[in-house]
């Protein structure tokens, strides 16, 4: 890959915008549970989820023994596996005669395209995750799938703030055009994430997001996807090398030179690791999730992911 540049006779002075994908993915999951990777056996941390018990009874004055029960803590492994990078290979001549800005030509578009990144890697762990609860939704009456998303979400005692529905352009438009829809106020913001916010409704903030297929959508509590990231060191030996920030992530950038091609070489890298959130227990005869007391730590036989439902709509009812 090489910087292309066009030359100054042929564009004026103006930032006409380039059309790529606005990112929401990252800001509407759990980016927040922590963990130093550091030292880390197999790069791996876990995220350590609080035990669930039920409270026992007796009658008062009774003088019934006691019984006595256990705690039992979970974990939730989060892996760093992917490394996002670009490496870019500039010349002499490009970086002499061609390159106006090399934050605006050269820096800016590649950490674009590593925040870009992280949002596919969410995207992929969303589409590729089991549910527990998958609905059909129905363009003809929006209302109703995301009151049915509610439902599920609320019988597995999901919290109810921190609830988030995101879909695509397909789903989109059906909410859009449904004669139920009711914009809420942005507040006069132009962040990513708000202009693409269709609205609140059944309890959700609804966000449109490019980076799903056009007829999928996702209701979901935030804890229900770990996204993690972390920036390289700048090695010793680099010449130029600092952390940047973008899209709320940290980002390794190096400029080193190529001696047996005489050219620069811009870098730039960052760590990430996905998981889901799955609890221990079962689905019971009325639809609703009832927590395990004493989860099967060993084989996890009893998780299931409750915390998010998937949504598809059929395109031809749209």
């Amino acid at each position: 890959m090489t910087v292309e540049t066009i030359k100054a006779e042929q564009v004026v002075n103006a930032a006409l915008g380039i059309l790529q994908r606005e990112v929401v993915l990252p800001s509407l999951v759990w980016r927040d549970a922590g963990g130093d990777f550091r030292g880390a056996k197999d790069d791996t941390i876990s995220i350590r989820l609080p035990a669930y018990v039920n409270s026992r009874k007796r009658d008062l004055r009774s003088g019934t023994s006691r019984t006595k029960d256990s705690l039992h803590q979970r974990k939730v492994d989060v892996t760093l596996t992917t490394d996002l990078y670009n490496d870019i290979p500039i010349t002499d001549e490009e970086l002499t005669l061609d390159i106006a800005s090399f934050g605006e030509d050269v820096m800016n578009p590649v950490l674009a395209a590593i925040v870009r990144g992280y949002e596919d890697e969410v995207a992929a762990l969303m589409q590729g995750a089991t549910y527990a609860v998958e609905l059909d939704f129905d363009a003809n009456d929006p209302h109703k799938s995301l009151v049915a998303a509610r439902r599920a979400l609320n019988d597995a005692n999901v919290p109810a703030s921190g609830r988030g529905f995101v879909c695509g352009s397909g789903i989109e438009e059906a909410l859009l055009a449904s004669d139920q829809n009711r914009d809420v106020s942005q507040s006069g913001s132009t962040s990513a994430l708000t202009e693409a916010m269709i609205g609140r409704r059944a309890g959700f903030t609804i966000v449109s997001c490019n980076a799903l297929e056009p007829y999928e959508a996702y209701a979901f509590h935030r804890t229900a996807y770990v996204l993690s990231s972390r920036a390289p060191m700048v090695p010793a030996g680099a010449p130029w090398g600092a952390t940047q920030s973008a899209g709320g992530f940290a980002i390794r950038t190096v400029r080193v030179f190529d001696p047996d091609q005489v050219e620069d070489r811009f870098i730039a890298d960052a760590w990430c690791g996905t998981n889901i959130v799955q609890d221990h227990g079962e689905i019971d005869e009325n639809g609703k999730f009832v927590p395990s007391v004493e989860p099967d730590l060993e084989t996890g036989e009893d998780l299931v992911f409750v915390r998010a439902v998937k949504l598809e709509m059929n395109p031809s009812s749209a």
